[in-house]
């Protein structure tokens, strides 16, 4: 892989701008799929629809992964259509979030479906301009996967070598907290210390893994069911880390200019993201199915079995974007060494979601002191 280029990104800290230099895929939330790619397929618009807030299109964006499955799904099923009704639904995909967050800076996209890392990144290095968090998709989805042979127990990942996909990722950045709290020494930028880490795009992962280039991954769904298919076991689920076993994997963002200009639209995405999660959770089979079929559309190749099945188990579908859980990544990041410390005060906007849900009857959900809820 040829190595990242870098980028002068400006946190805050203390009040004062800081500059630091990470790479430009640094905190890239983990792809898997093609590059950006846009289409106009069509869509179904209700007889006597009417365009909201007069606009033609909504772009929306997501990566094609079955941590996105809230986009996957409400795609296939046409459920943003409904809500937008004679306003276009069109979508871009993406298999990392630098690409997607300048698409949503440039205005190539309005929303997006993406990981924690890259929506932090893609906040502080505007100066908290650019986006807004204004709802949640997805938590778990995240296993350390190793080879059984090399790798007994937890205390003999020391030494080896395992793949994270991206330097800086919100997998990345589990795996150096996870070992920094076993008292390992691991430099973030280099990967090497008391184990070995190797930054491995999720759609290589699995060659290395099977070539024993690798002894393991800290790796996102389907990854890590397609690594247990080629004969590894899961030894740690990232989610019996966290209180509650919750932890955000997937969130919605917006340009804060398209909010500003637009809000009857981003409330027909939300009303829509919301009856596609109702939807998936009470029909979780039909929407496996769904997201499966999304996928085989954007990729040209669905999921199997032996991989859709248990990869789907592993994540819980919420609109609640655990707020508290991305104050914490982001405090990992920093423990890491990764970045500065960011200010993230204003970085969401539930007040729209929080109006769905009441219309709903359905409980708020809270920003933890990081924005309007």
């Amino acid at each position: 892989m040829p190595a990242p280029r870098s980028s002068r990104v400006t946190f805050l800290r203390g009040g004062l701008a800081v500059a630091v230099v990470l790479p430009l895929l640094a905190l890239a939330a983990c792809g898997y799929g093609s590059e950006a790619t846009h289409d106009s397929a069509k869509q179904k618009v209700a007889a006597g629809a009417k365009k909201i807030d007069g606009l033609d299109s909504v772009k929306i964006g997501y990566f094609g992964n079955l941590t996105h499955a809230t986009a996957l799904v409400g795609r296939q099923e046409g459920l943003f259509q409904k809500e937008l009704g004679a306003t276009k639904a069109e979508y871009a995909t993406f298999n990392a979030g630098p690409s997607e967050i300048e698409a949503l800076n440039s205005g190539s996209i309005d929303i997006g479906w993406i990981g924690p890392s890259p929506a932090i990144n893609g906040y502080t290095k505007s100066g908290g301009k650019s986006l807004k968090i204004i709802g949640g998709s997805a938590s778990g989805g995240v296993k350390l996967v190793v080879d059984p042979k090399k790798i007994k127990s937890l205390k003999d990942v020391k030494g080896k070598k395992i793949a994270t996909p991206q330097l800086g990722n919100t997998q990345d950045v589990a795996f150096l907290n996870w070992a920094a709290e076993q008292g390992w020494k691991v430099d973030a930028q280099s990967g090497k210390g008391d184990v070995t880490v190797v930054r491995s795009d999720n759609k290589v992962t699995p060659d290395a893994f099977k070539s024993g280039s690798i002894d393991g991954a800290w790796v996102p769904e389907p990854t890590a069911s397609k690594l247990i298919a080629e004969g590894g076991k899961a030894i740690l689920d990232e989610s019996t880390l966290w209180p509650d076993k919750k932890f955000v994997i997937t969130n919605i963002i917006v340009s804060q200019r398209f909010l500003k200009e637009h809000p009857k639209a981003v409330e027909a995405v939300l009303k829509a993201s919301v009856a596609t999660n109702k939807w998936i959770n009470a029909h979780p089979d039909e929407a496996k199915a769904a997201a499966n079929k999304q996928l085989e559309t954007d990729s040209g190749k669905a999921l199997p079995a032996n991989v859709l099945d248990p990869a789907w188990k592993s994540i819980q579908i919420t609109d609640d974007p655990l707020a508290a859980t991305l104050h914490t990544e982001a405090a990992h990041a920093v423990k890491a060494g990764l970045l500065q410390r960011p200010d993230l005060t204003s970085i969401y906007d539930l007040a729209p979601l929080n109006k769905v849900l009441k219309a709903e009857g359905k409980s708020p959900v809270d920003a933890a002191g990081l924005g309007t809820d």
